[in-house]
């Protein structure tokens, strides 16, 4: 077993706390003005620190959005493990968990979420950042896989990097819509469904025959 890191001196303690103020203090600017519109004196002076300060911790704006994603990363990881020390829950459970706290991430934080993933994408962050839902997600299929729960031709991977794209996807269009339609908690379980069992029904084969002409009728 792992030793325990040592705890932070009082000189430690005092730089974390003044780089999460700083943190903090931008996360609430950009969601109260957006990040394009946010500027480093804008949050050196939310922070009540010198802007020479706001580089000691971040070289620059841009910094912030991977802290922010790093952050996300850590609490998913930690809600997948803690999900599974309950082994004898199925794969599906398990998914479930990790969409429910995708879900609430999200909807506690639907503002800052919104400036943040604007950010996230215009840097470019969804292809040059390792896929790391998707490696939570396939983590959880793999278990499955070895218990007997998910085909033994299936690829983990693929099926969690389908999931990461549709959680994404969904993401996006759900904090850019002034008023969503259904909670994103609902939208990522239907999502989770759809890809667990498929679109199609294999009860009635037939139910659907073209008409001439190309028009398709039930």
């Amino acid at each position: 077993m792992s030793a325990e890191p040592a705890p932070l001196g009082r000189r430690e303690r005092s730089k974390q706390r003044i780089k999460d103020r700083i943190y903090t203090s931008a996360l609430s600017l950009f969601a109260e003005q957006g990040y394009d519109r946010t500027t480093i004196d804008q949050i050196a002076e939310r922070a009540d620190v010198a802007r020479g300060t706001f580089f000691n911790y971040f070289q620059r704006k841009e910094d912030l959005v991977t802290a922010w994603a790093e952050a996300r990363r850590r609490r998913l990881e930690e809600c997948m493990e803690e999900s599974m020390l309950a082994r004898d829950d199925g794969v599906t459970v398990h998914l479930e968990r990790c969409m429910l706290a995708l879900a609430e991430f999200n909807e506690t934080e639907r503002d800052i979420t919104a400036a943040m993933l604007q950010a996230w994408v215009k840097a470019g962050r969804p292809l040059l950042e390792e896929p790391y839902a998707g490696h939570v997600f396939a983590t959880v299929v793999e278990a499955g896989r070895r218990r007997g729960e998910i085909a033994v031709d299936i690829d983990p991977l693929r099926v969690g990097n389908i999931l990461r794209d549709s959680y994404l996807g969904l993401l996006y269009r759900w904090s850019q819509s002034p008023e969503p339609r259904v909670p994103l908690h609902i939208e990522l379980r239907e999502v989770l469904r759809i890809v667990l069992t498929g679109i199609l029904s294999y009860a009635r084969p037939t139910a659907y025959v073209p008409e001439p002409g190309g028009e398709v009728r039930a």
